[in-house]
């Protein structure tokens, strides 16, 4: 930004009501905090009524009020972080009205309040200052920017935050490092459904940052709040006409390059503002992205150890090309009814495509289990198909997926100065479907005597690479590669859809000193989510993988002869009169995926609020009952020669399928306390205790029972738990924040959350479950009890106090330390339990990130970290999936041309971060999965009007 001052308006008007005639004249005061360029409206902005001790906080309008303020001369003091506090002398008369305006100088001739990154650290530390609990926000400028490809990454620098990755690509939310399921996700106050199958949380990549205003993160929790969360709730909302002064008009045009695809694909976005008059406003945005990478990958399992060392009996090199096309848009409208109403209804549209091809290099060598390698050395291993016979298989997978995120929401405000509500009705709707995906199509051939001798090098624990010993020829004709099967997805359709309705009501009790107010509201949710999956496996003895060749873009070992993308699905659908049907693969399959849950809550909460300049208490108890009907299905698949329940001896596959159906209904109450504390003006201080809960994932809670019984009547399971209880939690939050004069701040944060019945999935032995034996299963349980305890540190500061030009440096950090820890029992022995690390929680992570800003220039170089982190629990705790550490830099560098244009280049995964999961059997790291995507480059133009 060019060097600018920056003033803040501050306006009030003093307007006089009669009160009952015994009482005596008072008058209510009313303000709008805006930027002195009068494009947007100042968000919490603090207010102070000096003699009569009550504060008021702007809201994202810039307004605010003071009610029953008596006939007389006082003093209006305003605080905003990054401005010069100042003062202002209003005289409310025994009629009429006065308007007063106040300017905040901004700190230093380069610094601005709503332009830029001194713009959204003044906004966000503005925002957390004057919260009531333990909260961290993110914001973005007045040009509309966020640095990043998703809601997801946008919240990367929040303290306490990390991202975890799919594909190279930020997608779900950890706080405090804690799993993903903890957090619960609302968009313009509405809960978003998850559009996936089988988790609750929400993949905040399908939203573009493009279109959201701010992010807020709420690590502690009020009565008037969803209690369904542990790790945090966290808040996005998108723009409104009211939070500007003036039109706005932004446009971004821009191309994204992939390092390992070499492609350039594009990426725009429109947002805009505007008033159609004094009480009526209109906003919105679109915004498109598509982009094409690649993902170089390597996965591992069914690892043995036969005396010499551990090895990988199924060892798998995939070759992924993607293409994701990411479109939102939302439109919004706002209006004024009188003095004391505003009104307004919010959407939000959302469309993610991910286009996914697969070619998969599998090597099946089951069969040496029991003797191990051929020979082994330690590092290396080698297979000869001399000893035992072994399997390569060969597949490509075509899939195409559309994930959706709808929601609309109408409500309002209203304030009649002691009496105030709040109130809304809303719908969302989350979806993800397939239908008429090859996944995969898969080529194979048995290798036994042939000459044929394969090697493993295990130098490397995150890339295991192959070597054709002897037999190239062989193991490279495609001709000898017949089809084994193609697996059709004929459908895949997951909704997840949520009514709701609240209203909250309040009664402000004005006191000498401060105010104290009575608030209670309603709230009923009602969510239904199904899932349908028709599978269909197809035969042809006479398709070979020659017939469908293409190339690998695989960069880390050659992989040939592979399938081409989509030579597979488009033969099979030219000829599929070619095809035999597989009726029992297909039937099992479809049969044991579906389920259908519905959730209904109703809440209720009561709280009282105290408020001084120096002291505010929220308390209360929230209550909320929740009730669910359940419906899955148990499915049996028998193998020839098996024993059918009725004794009788099965002459051919056979798959039995029962529904099944549940209902569940409880109650939990929810009691809380907040204090925040100001001895000082730049020094808060916060406590929080409360309770909450997250139930358990609608997927793991369906009633789903699946059993594979073979010809010696063993039997394999995998197991839906209605029974599942929902995490509860008692959580502790103490706070310290300290506040420069300037643009920066301290913060330091201690947690402790006490968790019972949080929820793992074990591998059990030899067990019954719901009547039905089995030799092995895996089955969600809630463990005993779990403890976490963190601390949290966090320091933002312009550098605006050093000489010229080094005044133009920001830096912001943060550090969360997680230790969270709790017992699970495994095969379903309670004399022996096991403690472990809570699944998806990482112990250390941090952000940090410099900035300069001054003149023309804006740079910011931003690094994140997590730890490693456990993924999946096994039965046995050497097997157990734990992902490693990540540390990712970025970089976005922006040049402004003109008041009007602005030129931007952004950098994302500079270092090529990789991802590695592994296990720690035989006392080393042992692969499960390894990926590695390249960094993209983003950069083109930016016009604001």
């Amino acid at each position: 930004m060019f060097t600018t001052t920056k003033t803040l308006l501050f306006t009030t008007t003093a307007a006089l009501s009669i009160a009952l005639p015994t009482a005596a004249l008072a008058g209510e005061i009313q303000g709008t905090v805006i930027d002195s360029s009068e494009t947007v409206a100042i968000d919490s902005a603090e207010v102070t009524l000096v003699e009569l001790g009550r504060v008021a906080v702007s809201q994202r309008d810039g307004s605010f009020a003071f009610g029953d303020v008596p006939a007389g001369t006082y003093t209006l003091k305003v605080r905003y972080v990054g401005a010069e506090p100042q003062t202002v002398t209003v005289d409310v008369p025994e009629t009429g009205a006065v308007a007063v305006t106040l300017t905040l100088e901004a700190f230093g001739e380069n610094h601005v309040l709503v332009v830029g990154q001194l713009a959204n650290q003044s906004s966000a530390l503005s925002r957390k200052r004057e919260a009531d609990g333990v909260s961290d926000v993110v914001t973005r400028d007045a040009i509309g920017n966020f640095p990043d490809q998703n809601a997801a990454e946008s919240l990367r620098r929040v303290p306490g935050v990390n991202v975890l990755n799919d594909q190279g690509e930020g997608r779900f939310v950890s706080v405090r490092g804690l799993d993903p399921e903890l957090v619960s996700t609302s968009l313009n106050g509405v809960r978003v459904p998850s559009p996936e199958s089988d988790v609750r949380s929400v993949a905040l990549d399908v939203i573009s940052s493009d279109i959201i205003e701010s992010i807020e993160v709420k690590k502690s929790l009020t009565p008037d709040m969803d209690a369904d969360t542990i790790g945090a709730s966290v808040e996005i909302k998108t723009t409104s006409a009211f939070d500007r002064r003036s039109d706005l008009l932004t446009a971004k045009v821009e191309g994204s390059y992939n390092e390992y695809s070499g492609q350039v694909t594009p990426k725009g976005s429109v947002d805009f503002a505007t008033r159609l008059g004094e009480n009526v406003g209109i906003s919105g945005g679109v915004s498109y992205y598509r982009r094409e990478f690649e993902t170089d990958n390597i996965e591992a399992d069914d690892w043995e150890d036969a005396g010499q060392g551990p090895f990988a009996t199924e060892v798998q090199y995939r070759d992924y090309d993607v293409e994701r096309e990411r479109i939102s848009a939302t439109l919004g409208l706002d209006f004024r009814v009188g003095d004391s109403t505003e009104l307004y209804a919010r959407g939000i549209y959302s469309q993610f495509d991910d286009h996914e091809y697969r070619r998969r290099l599998t090597f099946d060598l089951g069969d040496f289990d029991d003797d191990g390698p051929s020979s082994f050395d330690g590092t290396t291993a080698t297979f000869d198909d001399s000893d035992e016979e072994f399997t390569i298989e060969r597949d490509v997978k075509d899939r195409f997926e559309r994930q959706k995120i709808k929601s609309v929401v109408i409500g309002g405000e209203s304030d009649w100065g002691d009496w105030f509500a709040e109130y809304s009705a809303s719908w969302a709707q989350s979806s993800e479907r397939e239908d008429g995906n090859v996944d995969p199509a898969q080529f194979e051939r048995d290798f036994e005597d042939d000459g044929l001798i394969i090697g493993f090098d295990y130098g490397d624990p995150r890339k295991p690479l192959f070597s054709v010993l002897q037999g190239q020829a062989l193991f490279a004709d495609p001709a000898g590669y017949g089809l084994k099967d193609i697996e059709l997805t004929a459908l895949s359709d997951a909704v997840d859809e949520e009514y709701a309705a609240q209203i909250d009501l309040g009664r402000r009790i004005y006191l000498d000193r401060g105010e104290f107010t009575v608030q209670g509201g309603i709230k009923a949710r009602w969510r239904d989510k199904t899932y349908n999956k028709t599978v269909e496996f197809y035969e042809n003895d006479d398709l070979t993988l020659d017939q469908v060749l293409g190339e690998q873009t695989y960069r880390i070992i050659d992989l040939g002869p592979v399938p081409s993308k989509t030579g597979a699905s488009d033969f099979f659908f030219a000829n599929r009169d070619a095809f035999e049907f597989q009726n029992i693969d297909s039937a099992f399959d479809s049969a044991v995926e579906d389920y259908a849950v519905s959730e209904d809550v109703i809440a209720g909460y009561l709280l009282g609020r105290y408020d001084t300049p120096e002291l505010r208490i929220v308390g209360g108890v929230r209550v909320e009952n929740t009730r669910n009907d359940i419906t899955g299905n148990e499915v049996t698949l028998i193998e020839e020669d098996g024993t059918l329940p009725n004794g009788d001896i099965a002459t051919d596959d056979t798959v039995l399928v029962a529904p099944v159906a549940f209902e569940r209904n409880y109650t939990d109450w929810f009691p809380s306390l907040t204090l925040r504390y100001e001895p000082q003006p730049e020094l808060v201080l916060r406590a929080a205790t409360y309770r909450s809960l997250v139930r358990p994932k609608l997927s793991k809670l369906a009633p789903r029972f699946a059993v594979e019984q073979n010809d010696d009547d063993e039997r394999e399971g995998e197991f839906g738990n209605p029974d599942l209880e929902p995490y509860e939690a008692w959580n502790f939050d103490v706070a310290a924040e300290y506040y420069f004069t300037r643009n920066g701040a301290i913060t330091a944060a201690m947690f402790y959350k006490d968790i019972k019945n949080y929820i793992v999935d074990t591998v059990e032995n030899d067990g019954v479950y719901r009547g039905i034996a089995f030799d092995e299963a895996e089955i969600p349980i809630n463990g005993d009890s779990a403890q976490v305890f963190g601390i949290e540190l966090g320091v933002a500061q312009a550098l605006d106090f050093l000489p010229d030009p080094l005044d133009g440096f920001i830096i912001q950090a943060n550090y969360t330390y997680t230790d969270a820890w709790g017992t699970v029992f495994t095969d379903g022995d309670a004399s022996d339990p096991r403690t472990i690390p809570l699944p998806s929680t990482s112990r250390n992570t941090f952000n940090v990130a410099l900035g300069y800003e001054k003149g023309p220039f804006n740079l910011r170089l931003a690094g994140t970290y997590r730890d490693r982190y456990l993924d999946e629990i096994d039965g046995e705790a050497e097997f157990d999936r734990y992902v490693d550490d990540h540390f990712q830099l970025d970089l976005s560098a922006k040049f402004r041309v003109t008041e009007q244009f602005q030129l931007f280049y952004e950098w994302v995964n500079i270092n090529n971060a990789k991802y590695f999961a592994y296990n720690e059997f035989g006392g080393r790291q042992n692969l499960y999965q390894y990926e590695e995507y390249g960094s993209t480059m983003k950069f083109g133009l930016r016009f604001k009007y």
